[in-house]
């Protein structure tokens, strides 16, 4: 009975989604990839901006509900039927309403196969940027393969506009190739001085809090057409929040955005909750929350993050299960174990059952056993780490979203931050599972 009321719900939701689309006639911009696609969404959104009136998908509703919700404006109303039956009715509203965006930004997820196909069919976007497809990308378990998956990705290219703008990570090899599948207009970003925008000597800000130097933030060049500009973005690490302000500028440029402009307005650019954001933990020790989801690549990036970081205090890596990569679980838990003890991490906390891979495979690998710690759930683990927490250490969290290491992140920050706004998954629906 459920199946067929969200299969009723999608269906009214898209056929409104595309009367609207028919009436209005926005120009679309698509985001597939297995990694980056909210960062990368928000960060088009804020180069975009001010010069074009634009609409985005709201946190990362990137599924057959959350596209059509975004096209029509409205919320989602998760599993209450009144709730869903206004929506029908303000849907219908929208299509009668003088004023629409002009620009959509919609963030399409894969994760069955279908997925990518069932949406690009219906909306053929003006523009397609994909961001990166690992090896073992999440979701990987509902795939016969990575490289299936990676063909959901990539299948966006065939519902393009023929005078579309392909937009591609030159630093992903199976990315970049897909250029050859377009004939149109393609842009490319990454670190290769030969992409149309790229990016190059990054690195960490620190600033004094508390008479304790912390991490504050990433600086880094961004270069187009032989044009170098600095650019600063506070509270977040990694190259994870690179790739996509450079992938929003090639956005931009493909449409005639002045390059300075967008430079202005991503100074200012607000990344999503739960990606390498900096946040001021207690004792005076910073904390970077990576806890909206996990995948192995995701995990060896935010670990390489750790260990560039300068400090006088510890390394905390807290690391959780990486759900939805199926038969390759085993394997890529024992990866990311290795890669800590080869990264030196002071300690290493695991939380959930598959996450018990990457302690032993650490000790394994020469970490000491003492500075090693295993928990089945979240409870107690900022417990451990207050009782050990001292100023200037430097605490990593990374877990798949149903590890809820947000829960933890909420009990190690500073008691005088707001946590409604600074951590993901904060809302009643979420808060009550």
């Amino acid at each position: 009975m459920k199946e067929i009321f969200k299969k009723i719900i999608i269906f009214i939701l898209i056929l409104e989604s595309k009367l609207v689309l028919l009436k209005f006639k926005p120009k679309i911009i698509t985001v597939t990839g297995s990694v980056g696609k909210t960062s990368t969404k928000d960060a088009i959104y804020t180069a975009l901006e001010n010069n074009l009136k634009v609409r985005k998908n709201q946190k990362s509703f990137n599924s057959e509900i959350g596209t059509p919700l975004t096209i029509l404006g409205l919320e989602n109303a998760w599993s209450n039927p009144l709730l869903w039956v206004k929506n029908f009715f303000l849907g219908l509203f929208v299509i009668f309403k003088k004023d629409y965006p002009d620009w959509l930004i919609l963030e399409v997820g894969s994760d069955h196969p279908g997925d990518v196909r069932k949406v690009g069919k219906w909306l053929k976007p003006d523009v397609a940027v994909i961001t990166a497809i690992p090896k073992v990308p999440v979701h990987v378990e509902f795939f016969e393969s990575p490289e299936a998956l990676a063909e959901e990705d990539l299948s966006i290219i065939n519902f393009l506009k023929s005078n579309g703008t392909l937009v591609l990570n030159a630093d992903d090899k199976i990315v970049l190739a897909a250029k050859d599948r377009f004939s149109g207009n393609v842009y490319t970003y990454g670190s290769d001085e030969s992409s149309t925008v790229s990016f190059s000597n990054q690195n960490i800000v620190y600033s004094d809090v508390g008479g304790t130097i912390l991490p504050s933030g990433v600086a880094f060049k961004i270069t187009n057409s032989g044009n170098s500009v600095p650019l600063f973005l506070p509270k977040v690490l990694g190259v994870q929040h690179i790739l996509p302000v450079t992938a929003a500028i090639a956005v931009g440029l493909s449409q005639k955005i002045p390059f300075l402009d967008m430079i202005n307005s991503l100074s200012n650019f607000q990344a999503p909750r739960g990606r390498m954001n900096l946040i001021q933990g207690k004792n005076n020790s910073m904390i970077i929350d990576d806890t909206y989801n996990s995948s192995p690549l995701a995990v060896q990036k935010a670990l390489e993050v750790l260990s560039e970081v300068k400090t006088n205090g510890s390394k905390i890596a807290v690391l959780g299960d990486m759900l939805e990569i199926g038969k390759y679980s085993a394997d890529e838990h024992k990866k990311v174990g290795e890669l800590a003890a080869k990264l030196k991490v002071d300690v290493l906390i695991s939380v959930g059952i598959r996450a018990q891979s990457i302690s032993k495979s650490a000790i394994d690998s020469g970490m000491s056993d003492k500075k090693v710690f295993h928990f089945k759930d979240f409870n107690n683990v900022a417990d451990l780490i207050l009782a050990n927490l001292k100023p200037s250490d430097v605490v990593l969290l990374k877990g798949s979203q149903g590890v809820r290491l947000e829960k933890v992140v909420a009990e190690l920050i500073s008691d005088n931050l707001n946590k409604t706004e600074l951590l993901v998954r904060q809302d009643t629906q979420w808060q009550n599972k």
